[in-house]
C-alpha cells in the first residue's frame, strides 16, 4: 500500500514548467498606448493599415485596435497596464482585449494578477482565443462572482455578444489589492484558480489550443503575465510551429515574388486611400489622381476636396487643382470624385464634387469643362448647408447606352440622385443608402438595376423592393450577380451589413440567409478555391470586432474563417500567378500584411525593403493580365510586380469592376475569363 500511495503521488506531481511567455509590462512608457494616433478618428484604420495606435506593442496585439483603452504605469514601484474605459465607452457590446501568443499554444498555464477598479462588471484573463468573437474567459465580475464562460463566434440578436456559461462560483473582491487568477489549460479540461485556491472546473473541447491575455470591460490593472507549459508541451508547440512554417514557406516558393516595378515621390500633395487610376492624358498608359480633403462641421460626414493632383506612373505632375497641405492626406470616408469617358470620345474626364458644384474637368489639363449647381439638401438628421455636399459618385447605364454615363451621387446616408451625361438631373431615391451602391443590368435589358443600401431600384427610378425597414445597420457593400456554378442562374444580392454581418437576398428580395458574424465590411468576389463550384465572397470585420476574415461559399456558407490581421485589409482579388486561382490583398506590412488564398494561409508576402503600407490599390498595369499592387502613404508611392514571368499559352485575364466606379467601399468582382499569350 504504502509503494501505491508513493507512485499515485508521484504521478501527480506536475511535470517542470517552462516559459511560453512571460511580461511584467515594464516595456512600456507611461500613458496612453495610442498616443498620438488616438487624437484621429479611429475609422482610419478601416482601409488604411496602421501597426499600432502610438506606441509599439512588441509581442502584444490590441486587438480591438480602434478603442483608445490601454494605459501603462507604475504602482508601488511595479509597473502595469490599465484598461480605463467603462461599458458604455467601449460601444457596450464589445470589450477591449489585449492578447500574445501563437495559435498553436495548447495545454498551457496562463497566470497574471488583476486588480478590478470597479466592481460594476468584468475583468480577467482570457486563454484559448482564436478570433476576437471566439475565446474562453475566466473573470471576476460584479464585486461578487468569479465566471467560466466562451464567447460564441456568432450572434443570435443584433448587437448582443453571445456567450456559453460554464460555471460560476461565488467570490466576493474588493479593488483595493490585485488578485491572482490562474488557469490551467489539459485537453479539453479546465482548472481555474484565485490566489492559488481551485474555485472552478470544466470540460469543453470547442476550441482546444490558441492564444491568451486578458480583457476588462470596467476599468481595471493588470500585472506580471506569464503563460507556461510543461517542456514536452513546449517542445511540441514548437514542432508545430515549425512544420507550419514550413508549410508556408514552400506555399510561398511556389508563387512570385513581388518585384518592385517603380516608386516615386509625392511632396505635398499625397494622401491616404483617396486616389483614382485612369489614363488621363490619352497616351494609353495608366496615370494616378491623387485628392486631398478638408473635414467640414464634424467627423467625416461633410468631407470636402480640397486638392487634386494627377500624376504618371515615373511620378511627373501633369496637373494641379487646388492647393496641396500634407495636413489633409487622410480620410476616413469616401470622397466625390471618379476618372471616366463620360461623353464617349474616347477621352477621360475627372468628374467630381466641389464647392457645392457636379463639376466635369477634362482630363488632360484640370479645366472644368461643364458644372451645375447640387440640388438642395433634403431635410433630415443633419443639415448645416442648404445644398448637397456629396460622399460618393457612381457611373450606372439607365438609359440604354453602351456604356455606363449616367451620374449617380449621393449623401451620407439618406438620398442618391441620378444625372444625365449633361448633368441634367433625372430621378432621385431615398433609403437606408449605405456607403456605395452596385449597378448590373439584371434583366439583359441593356440597363442597369441599381442595388443600393437594402433596395433594388430600377432604371427608371422606381424602388423594386427595399429591406431597408426590417435591418437596423447600413450596408457597407453589395453587390447583385449570379455567382454560382451557373452563371445562367437568377442573380442574387449579397450584402456586407456592418453589424448585420453578411447577408443574402434573392432578386425578389427575400432573405435567404442572415449570418451575424460581426461588423462586416469590405467584401469582394472572386476565384479564391478554384477546387470548388462557383465563385467566393470574402469580407473582413471591423468594428467591435476587427480583422476577422471570413470566406463565403457562392451559396453563403462559411468555408473558413480566420483573424489575419487588424487594421488597413482592402480585401482585393489579386490574379497573381494568371493560372485562374486569385489571392486575397490583406495590406502590404511585411508582418501582418501580404496576399492570402483560400484556406487564408498568406502564401505571398512582401520584401522587407521600406516601402510604404498606408494604403494600396490593385490593377494591371504591365498589360500582362497579371496584376501589379501599388503601395503608397501621404509621402511616396511604390508599384510592385511579379519576379518572374508568366509561362504558359493562355493566361487568367478576369473581368473586374470597372476602375471608374472604385470607392473605399464598393465590392470589387472578379469574374473568369482568359486570354491566349501571344
Amino acid at each position: 500500500m504504502r509503494l501505491c500511495a508513493l507512485i499515485l503521488c508521484a504521478a501527480a506531481i506536475p511535470l517542470a514548467a517552462a516559459d511560453l511567455f512571460r511580461d511584467d509590462f515594464s516595456r512600456y512608457p507611461p500613458g496612453w498606448l495610442s498616443s498620438p494616433v488616438g487624437l484621429l478618428n479611429a475609422a482610419i484604420q478601416e482601409y488604411h493599415y496602421l501597426p499600432h495606435r502610438g506606441v509599439p506593442l512588441g509581442p502584444w496585439e490590441n486587438v480591438i485596435c480602434h478603442l483608445d483603452a490601454w494605459v501603462a504605469g507604475d504602482e508601488n514601484g511595479q509597473p502595469y497596464l490599465e484598461q480605463h474605459f467603462v461599458a458604455a465607452s467601449a460601444n457596450q457590446f464589445t470589450n477591449p482585449l489585449f492578447m500574445t501568443g501563437d495559435p498553436e499554444w495548447r495545454d498551457y498555464t496562463v497566470e497574471l494578477k488583476v486588480k478590478p477598479l470597479s466592481t460594476s462588471d468584468f475583468a480577467g484573463v482570457v486563454f484559448r482565443y482564436r478570433t476576437n468573437r471566439h475565446y474562453y474567459l475566466f473573470a471576476l465580475t460584479g464585486g461578487n462572482q468569479a465566471r467560466l464562460t466562451i464567447r460564441q463566434p456568432m450572434d443570435t440578436t443584433f448587437r448582443t455578444p453571445a456567450w456559453k456559461e460554464l460555471g460560476s462560483v461565488p467570490f466576493s473582491y474588493d479593488t483595493l489589492r490585485y488578485y491572482t487568477l490562474r488557469v490551467e489549460n489539459d485537453g479539453p479540461r479546465i482548472r481555474a484558480f484565485i490566489d492559488g485556491k481551485l474555485v472552478l472546473e470544466a470540460n469543453d473541447s470547442e476550441i482546444v489550443q490558441g492564444k491568451a491575455g486578458f480583457s476588462a470591460i470596467i476599468p481595471a490593472r493588470f500585472q506580471d503575465f506569464r503563460v507556461t507549459a510543461s517542456e514536452r508541451t513546449k517542445a511540441s508547440i514548437e514542432q508545430r510551429i515549425r512544420a507550419r512554417e514550413a508549410e508556408l514557406a514552400g506555399l510561398r516558393a511556389g508563387n512570385p515574388r513581388p518585384k518592385l516595378w517603380k516608386k516615386f515621390d509625392t511632396p505635398g500633395f499625397g494622401a491616404g486611400r483617396n486616389v483614382r487610376f485612369g489614363d488621363l492624358d490619352g497616351d494609353g498608359r495608366t496615370d494616378m489622381l491623387i485628392a486631398q480633403n478638408i473635414p467640414r462641421v464634424r467627423g467625416d460626414a461633410f468631407d470636402a476636396i480640397s486638392c487634386l493632383t494627377a500624376v504618371d506612373l515615373d511620378g511627373k505632375v501633369l496637373w494641379q487643382v487646388g492647393r496641396p497641405d500634407p495636413r489633409n492626406g487622410l480620410l476616413t470616408n469616401d470622397t466625390p470624385f471618379q476618372i471616366h469617358d463620360l461623353d464617349g470620345d474616347g477621352r477621360m474626364e475627372v468628374v467630381l464634387i466641389k464647392d457645392f458644384q457636379l463639376q466635369v474637368l477634362d482630363g488632360r489639363t484640370g479645366k472644368v469643362r461643364n458644372a451645375v449647381p447640387l440640388p438642395v439638401a433634403p431635410d433630415g438628421k443633419e443639415r448645416p448647408y442648404d445644398r448637397v455636399s456629396g460622399d460618393a459618385i457612381a457611373f450606372v447605364n439607365v438609359s440604354g447606352d453602351k456604356g455606363r454615363r449616367e451620374i449617380l451621387f449621393k449623401d451620407r446616408y439618406q438620398t442618391f440622385w441620378v444625372y444625365d451625361r449633361n448633368l441634367k438631373p433625372l430621378w432621385t431615391g431615398t433609403g437606408l443608402t449605405g456607403h456605395y451602391p452596385y449597378p448590373w443590368d439584371i434583366d439583359g435589358s441593356g440597363r442597369d438595376h441599381i442595388a443600393i443600401g437594402y433596395a433594388l431600384w430600377s432604371a427608371a427610378g422606381k424602388k423594386v423592393w427595399s429591406q431597408d425597414s426590417r435591418l437596423r445597420d447600413h450596408a457597407d457593400g453589395i453587390v447583385t450577380g449570379s455567382f454560382g456554378p451557373d452563371p445562367k442562374a437568377p442573380p442574387r444580392v449579397y450584402a456586407s451589413g456592418s453589424d448585420e454581418g453578411f447577408l443574402l437576398f434573392d432578386i425578389a428580395g427575400n432573405l435567404l440567409k442572415h449570418v451575424r458574424v460581426g461588423h462586416n465590411q469590405s467584401p469582394s468576389v472572386a476565384k479564391y478555391r478554384p477546387d470548388l463550384p462557383g465563385l467566393q465572397y470574402i469580407s473582413v470585420n471591423f468594428w467591435r470586432n476587427p480583422g476577422i476574415v471570413t470566406l463565403f461559399d457562392w451559396d453563403g456558407n462559411i468555408l473558413a474563417q480566420d483573424e489575419p490581421i487588424h487594421s488597413g485589409a482592402p480585401m482585393l482579388p489579386v490574379n497573381w500567378r494568371g493560372d485562374g486561382q486569385e489571392f486575397c490583398l490583406l495590406s502590404a506590412n511585411v508582418r501582418e500584411g501580404g496576399l492570402i488564398d483560400g484556406h487564408l494561409r498568406r502564401v505571398v508576402m512582401f520584401p522587407d525593403d521600406g516601402h510604404p503600407d498606408l494604403a494600396a490599390n490593385v490593377l494591371d498595369l504591365t498589360g500582362d493580365a497579371r496584376d501589379e499592387i501599388v503601395v503608397w502613404d501621404q509621402n511616396r508611392v511604390w508599384i510592385y510586380t511579379q519576379d518572374r514571368p508568366f509561362s504558359g499559352k493562355r493566361i487568367y485575364a478576369p473581368e473586374r469592376t470597372p476602375e471608374y466606379n472604385e470607392s473605399n467601399y464598393r465590392t470589387t468582382v472578379s469574374l473568369p475569363a482568359w486570354k491566349d499569350v501571344p
